[in-house]
């Protein structure tokens, strides 16, 4: 996996490699860009930032990935927000500014 550093730098490879997927069908590949949008829309509604703010939070590129993790491993198109992985969930409420 390439050394990334802002969230609109992942790729749907980058989330392959994370996942260690190393030979993909075309079913994969769109299942892959998938998740990759659906964590980062989840991000947003989570966080109330904005697409553009993504990048200014390193530690979002991780949240991406296990998102993605998350929604392979149990082949679902959604996050569950009661039942979020504690690192995400930490990571994104550091970065809320809609929980006031």
């Amino acid at each position: 996996m390439n050394e990334i550093s802002k969230v609109s730098d992942i790729t749907w490879h980058d989330v392959a490699s994370y996942l260690r997927i190393y030979e993909t069908t075309a079913e994969d590949v769109n299942t892959l860009k998938n998740l990759l949008a659906v964590a980062k829309r989840f991000i947003i509604e989570y966080t109330g930032r904005t697409v553009l703010e993504l990048d200014n939070f390193q530690d979002f590129v991780i949240v991406v990935l296990v998102l993605c993790q998350d929604m392979w491993d149990n082949r679902t198109m959604y996050v569950d927000s009661k039942h979020l992985n504690k690192v995400v969930e930490s990571i994104l409420n550091l970065h809320a500014v809609n929980l006031l």
